[in-house]
């Protein structure tokens, strides 16, 4: 690569733009990021959560688990170092030149985490995590290699209270930010179990399930024609396929509906999944109200392989796809420990809450108290410590006061100021 040097020591021609993917955070949107990581930590601490840190550098062993579905094959890998890399070069296998990588979620750090340090924790434990996740896509707009996520997670707990717990919390939250009247939204709900007994029901085969599962996912961009279509490209029966559809496309929307479907398919589903879901929607329904809109949505997938229970999703009025969604993992932290734990989390779509919000100008209101002291060149020892003896005290009140150099283009320099938030600016002349 070539370097440019002027002033030998003092310039380089050295890259100002953020690598590939990643993205630089402006003050406008840094404000909307912390209100709402500021509302979150708030209503997920009502209900219990407990915040923790995992490291963003995983074992490689760990990522590659196959639980990750497609985002296993977007691992930043990091390479070995010193010793470790000249005798992983020496062996000329490709998959000996890395140990860890870049985590691309937070579920797969939580287990780790939890079968590592079990014994500290409450039982059950309920945890809430906020970080960077990294994903090696291709970036397009929108979406970039570096991310946040907010999770909240319970582990060690059986019954559906986990699933009830979670989706009342992510309800409260989004309520919070007002997504219950400006930006409408519903939680829809399917269960793994219910997808493995309609397949069974059709008579398909047990090792296309998750074949069929990816091309059920698409239905919503594909259409029914487009489902059944790609089902005879696999070979199913014609006779098992219509079977299947005519599940899909009867099915309501209600936790009655729920039932009647467990009715229908009888012994190809396990015992009690109908009635716990139905259950789940149910109880939510009762404590949330009206306000909090739940639905079944028979062709809810969830990439996720590690899915094994309950799933569930946040759809958005006006938004395409979903900023948001989670299920129950019983068989991850068995992976570290030999034994199966029961888990369910939710993952909130943070970058797409804080994109909603920018583009509709909403939180992005700043604390009351504001004060910008703008200097004149020149001013004396006397007025420069008046001023800050007034800026810390105003700030023992709790005040946000700013002193900078009054520029030459005042108004300019004030217009920066109200949109950052200052209601008042005072200015102090020599």
């Amino acid at each position: 690569m070539e370097i440019s040097l002027k002033a030998e020591g003092k310039y380089m021609g050295l890259k100002k733009k953020p690598v590939t993917g990643m993205k630089d955070i402006l003050p406008d949107e840094m404000a909307v990021r912390q209100y709402l990581l500021s509302e979150i930590r708030k209503c997920y601490r009502e209900f219990g959560f407990t915040e923790i840190e995992t490291p963003a550098v995983e074992h490689i062993e760990n990522l590659l688990s196959r639980q990750g579905g497609d985002n296993e094959k977007l691992i930043f890998k990091l390479l070995k170092r010193g010793e470790k890399l000249e005798h992983a070069l020496s062996s000329g296998e490709a998959s000996a030149l890395s140990d860890s990588g870049l985590r691309y979620d937070l579920t797969l750090p939580l287990t780790r985490f939890y079968a590592e340090n079990q014994a500290k924790l409450p039982n059950p434990f309920k945890a809430l995590q906020i970080g960077p996740v990294f994903r090696a896509d291709r970036p397009q707009k929108g979406r970039f290699r570096e991310f946040v996520q907010c999770d909240i997670d319970i582990l060690g707990d059986e019954s559906n209270l986990s699933e009830i717990e979670l989706i009342l919390a992510i309800g409260s939250f989004l309520r919070r930010i007002g997504f219950s009247g400006r930006h409408p939204f519903r939680i829809v709900l399917n269960d793994r179990e219910i997808l493995r007994g309609m397949q069974r029901f059709a008579g398909f085969p047990e090792e296309d399930f998750e074949e069929i599962c990816v091309i059920l996912d698409k239905a919503d961009k594909i259409g029914m024609e487009g489902v059944r279509e790609e089902l005879l490209s696999l070979g199913l029966s014609a006779e098992g396929i219509e079977r299947y559809l005519s599940l899909v496309l009867d099915a309501g929307e209600g936790a009655e509906d729920i039932r009647r479907l467990g009715e229908i398919l009888g012994e190809k589903l396990s015992p009690g999944i109908s009635e716990n879901l139905s259950e789940i929607m149910e109880m939510v329904q009762e404590i949330a109200g009206p306000e909090l809109r739940l639905s079944f949505d028979p062709t809810l997938v969830r990439g996720m392989g590690y899915y094994t229970g309950p799933i569930f999703e946040i759809r958005a009025e006006g938004f395409p796809g979903s900023i948001g969604g989670g299920g129950r993992y019983d068989r991850m932290v068995g992976l570290f420990t030999g034994k199966d734990t029961a888990a369910v989390g939710f993952s909130i779509g943070f970058e797409r809450l804080v994109t909603i919000l920018l583009e509709s100008g909403e939180g992005t209101e700043r604390e009351e108290g504001s004060l910008a002291i703008l200097l004149e060149k020149g001013i004396s020892r006397e007025k420069l410590s008046a001023v800050l003896r007034e800026a810390d005290s105003r700030r023992k009140r709790g005040e946000r006061v700013l002193i900078v150099r009054m520029n030459k283009n005042k108004k300019f320099q004030k217009e920066q100021l109200r949109k950052e938030g200052y209601q008042e600016c005072m200015e102090i002349y020599a």
